[in-house]
């Protein structure tokens, strides 16, 4: 088993079966690549960090197509149960590949906009403020990608059903930090949603 000494594990959840989109959106063709793959190469630049990817729905043509040393593959057989089977699925791996990380990103494979700079602001922010949680802010919401220090592991273990981190982000509103993302807004859900994206 591989094993991890970087400080941040950043993980993609990339489980889902794109049910609104009738086909697999982590392979949506985008930049001559695809978006599941931009949001992994954007994840591997940042320093000090380890990536690990939650697959489900359409795992073995994910994992196929990314054949990639650098990543670490998750799978997680109770994808249909929601999105909290993923993150606790993602932490449970982290936590074994690298008992001592101080801090996770959560993030989706469906925000064509992501970049190394919006992983690197939420630790620079964290980091800066000395919070617990460092999230991204956009449409006046908060939301992915979003960081965790480990002192909210257990609690990220503990979600169930369609929970998902936000519940967090809620609980804790004293203790995050906002971070701006440009565009975090567009995430891809629908064919429309493509469309769009690829006409900008």
């Amino acid at each position: 088993m591989k094993q991890f000494r970087n400080k941040t594990g950043i993980i993609i959840l990339a489980a889902g079966n794109s049910s609104r989109l009738g086909r697999p959106k982590q392979l949506l063709k985008y930049k001559d690549s695809t978006l599941l793959k931009n949001t992994i190469s954007q994840a591997l630049k940042v320093e000090n960090s380890f990536v690990i990817v939650v697959t489900g729905s359409n795992h073995d043509l994910i994992e196929k197509e990314l054949n990639s040393p650098e990543i670490l593959f998750s799978f997680n057989s109770e994808w249909e149960t929601g999105m909290s089977s993923s993150i606790v699925k993602g932490i449970k791996e982290l936590v074994l590949v690298n008992p001592d990380c101080e801090q996770c990103i959560l993030a989706v494979c469906d925000q064509p906009f992501v970049t190394n700079e919006v992983f690197e602001n939420l630790i620079i922010e964290a980091n800066k403020t000395k919070k617990g949680i460092a999230a991204s802010a956009y449409s006046e919401t908060l939301g992915t990608p979003v960081l965790f220090q480990k002192k909210y592991f257990q609690e990220l273990l503990e979600l169930n059903g369609q929970e998902g981190a936000k519940k967090l982000i809620k609980k804790y509103t004293e203790d995050v930090v906002s971070v701006s993302f440009e565009k975090g807004n567009i995430d891809i859900d629908t064919e429309e949603d493509y469309k769009t994206l690829l006409s900008e």
